[in-house]
């Protein structure tokens, strides 16, 4: 699969502001594989891949999902089904069988207890490529350039305070998340 091919499927599916999206985040996660030293071929991968189910309405969403292995607990929260999705789609349509780059797409919304360096690139750059705008979103870049997992962690934060003052659910993958980036 060559990630030009990739490119053009995701840029074929989506909008352009999401399209504009999924290109800051594969630069950044790139930028940040260097730094890390994580391979910059898988963090291109997951980073075109991990958004291509992202504008699917959400009964596409659990029709898709009722007929793949979803983790548990993502079904209970609509948004996130995109991640598993996602991998699925980079599995069975463009033949990725590297765990690592398809659990990277999965979670890159939620986190997980012991994440990978790649879970983490894909993660931070999700949250800091350049058309990211939010309260908090120049501590998460700045944490980047000295630390992925105080980037993944300060990230993950600033969800929690987010989610929990628009009285919406916590997703206990993250929270799992959050407490093992605490432990490293």
């Amino acid at each position: 699969m060559q990630t030009e091919d990739l490119a053009r499927d995701v840029g074929a599916t989506l909008s352009k502001p999401r399209f504009k999206h999924v290109q800051g985040v594969v630069t950044t996660a790139v930028r940040l594989a260097v730094q890390y030293g994580e391979s910059e071929e898988r963090a291109r991968t997951a980073a075109w891949l991990h958004d291509i189910a992202r504008e699917w309405p959400r009964d596409k969403l659990f029709e898709a999902a009722e007929s793949i292995e979803v983790p548990a607990g993502f079904a209970s929260i609509p948004a996130l089904l995109h991640g598993p999705i996602a991998a699925h789609i980079g599995r069975t349509v463009y033949g990725i069988e590297d765990v690592a780059i398809l659990d990277a797409i999965t979670y890159h919304t939620t986190g997980r207890p012991e994440m990978t360096v790649l879970d983490m690139v894909l993660f931070v750059a999700d949250a800091i490529e350049p058309g990211r705008q939010y309260p908090g979103v120049e501590e998460v870049r700045a944490a980047a350039d000295r630390s992925l997992a105080d980037a993944t962690r300060i990230s993950i934060d600033h969800t929690i305070r987010y989610l929990i003052n628009a009285g919406k659910p916590l997703f206990p993958l993250t929270v799992l998340a959050r407490n093992s980036l605490l432990t490293r």
